[in-house]
């Protein structure tokens, strides 16, 4: 960053248009604007179609003939504040990015009469002072943005620019909004709730069942996933001196090198931490003796995500304790994946691992009724120590679809290309008087991705281990 401090805002060029700059920035005399302008070569380039073209026009039909003889409008989004003139990452929004593929920040994405125009920000010309002064757009201080023939050559999708989007959305015509993305889209068109609650939930609805391209996609962010996992463990040496950050940005080096990013915060729990579901502080020691909960993802290149948890001992090897509660785990996730199949109840994975959960904790003597009491769902008890759902669409949101109606997730059935988590945990917090001392401050989860397939399931991501002696030989190998 070359600059810091002070006030963002945009003043007028000479030549009368707005760019972002600070207060700050040096005076620029005309003399420099000018010469600035002036003897640049055309560097626009034909570029090949995009992988998933064929795929968003299809996903852009289904929506369409959702919505016969209206106006559909998906905004990509602009960049948020992370700190006075420092923005974070641009991430595009995830409906507008599955129906177009596009990824580039301020973008609309308009569906209309069965045909998609995409309305986008491209790159400056370099007879405006944008590309030189613009800390947000301008190419020399942010990067070069694709011009419109750019995305249309790649997407397969007429493009306009953005500045045309007002008079398009002004025409006479039932309009429904993907609202909460872009303020500045949301004011162009008088909202009606239910109906843009509507188009929220067909786009989420339409990508429950995943296409052959999105399987692949997950695959490989499964896959680049394992490699971050194997990166933490062959550094066990700094990971058992800096503690839980260093897994944290040894994971992430792998995310941003073969990837977009991180799919979500990563969560590395040492110890007492993993009974935090989400502990993204990650702040803590790597203890000889103690469980490591790794909760991580890495987000691909076209914004799939993986979500993979594994429970290691950071000694390598399981004391005898750790090992019957990690084999029970892993039995009552082996029992919900066993349970994936196309025409079940999405809940079918949670209860069998539940199940196998309740009776395990019975067995412990920890249950004030019967396991087959626990399980009743007016009681529940057991889920004391299990605390979660067993599983979540997964997608290109870590929990995908989340505008789904109910009758068709959560309340819903399972189908062949659907893709989820099984992962069932036990968390014995601390400070819970009800356990036994041994039991305390001790949590394990055990993660995979699942695609239901035409008679059952496949793990996207098999290739991490997860019996105990397996997770034991991998430890050993990497470290070795």
């Amino acid at each position: 960053m070359s600059e810091t401090d002070d006030t963002t805002r945009s003043r007028p060029t000479d030549a009368g248009e707005q760019v972002r700059t600070e207060s700050h920035d040096p005076k620029v005399p005309e003399a420099w604007s000018a010469f600035m302008r002036t003897g640049w070569g055309d560097r626009e380039l034909d570029l090949p179609p995009h992988p998933v073209t064929e795929w968003a026009a299809q996903r852009r039909a289904r929506l369409a003939d959702a919505f016969p003889g209206e106006r559909l409008v998906l905004p990509a989004g602009g960049f948020k504040v992370r700190s006075n003139d420092t923005d974070y990452r641009f991430r595009s929004d995830t409906a507008h990015t599955y129906f177009s593929g596009n990824q580039t920040s301020d973008a609309v994405l308009v569906v209309e009469d069965g045909e998609g125009v995409l309305y986008a920000r491209p790159r400056s010309s370099r007879d405006t002072d944008e590309f030189f002064r613009d800390r947000q757009y301008g190419e020399l201080w942010a990067g070069r943005r694709p011009s419109l023939h750019e995305m249309s050559s790649s997407l397969g999708l007429p493009c306009r620019h953005i500045d045309e989007l007002p008079s398009a959305l002004a025409k006479t015509g039932k309009t429904r909004v993907q609202r909460g993305v872009d303020a500045g889209v949301d004011a162009l068109v008088a909202g009606d709730p239910d109906r843009d609650d509507e188009l929220a939930r067909v786009a989420s609805e339409l990508r429950l069942v995943k296409d052959e391209w999105e399987i692949g996609q997950l695959r490989e962010a499964c896959d680049i996933t394992a490699l971050g996992f194997e990166d933490a463990v062959r550094d066990w040496g700094n990971v058992l001196k800096y503690g839980e950050r260093w897994i944290e940005g040894t994971f992430f080096r792998r995310a941003r090198a073969m990837g977009n990013d991180i799919g979500y915060d990563s969560i590395v729990g040492g110890g007492k931490h993993a009974t935090t579901l989400h502990w993204i502080e990650n702040s803590g020691p790597v203890t000889p003796g103690e469980l490591l909960l790794l909760d991580m993802g890495v987000e691909g290149t076209n914004l799939y995500t993986a979500d993979v948890t594994r429970t290691l001992p950071v000694d390598g090897r399981y004391t005898g304790l750790q090992r019957d509660l990690y084999d029970l785990v892993l039995e009552a996730q082996v029992a919900g994946i066993d349970a994936v199949r196309p025409g079940v109840a999405f809940l079918a994975p949670h209860l069998a691992a539940m199940t196998v959960l309740a009776h395990g904790l019975g067995d412990l003597g920890l249950l004030p009724v019967s396991p087959e009491e626990a399980l009743d769902p007016e009681s529940k008890v057991y889920s004391r120590w299990t605390l979660h759902g067993t599983s979540h669409m997964l997608g290109l949101d870590v929990h995908d679809c989340g505008r789904a109606a109910p009758e068709a997730y959560a309340q819903g059935t399972l189908a062949e290309g659907m893709v989820l988590t099984v992962e069932p945990g036990l968390y014995f917090q601390e400070d819970d008087l009800l356990v036994p001392e041994e039991l305390r401050g001790i949590g394990i989860r055990i993660e995979d991705d699942i695609v239901v397939t035409r008679d059952g399931w496949a793990n996207l991501s098999d290739s991490l281990p997860r019996e105990a002696d397996a997770v034991e030989e991998w430890m050993g190998r990497l470290q070795g």
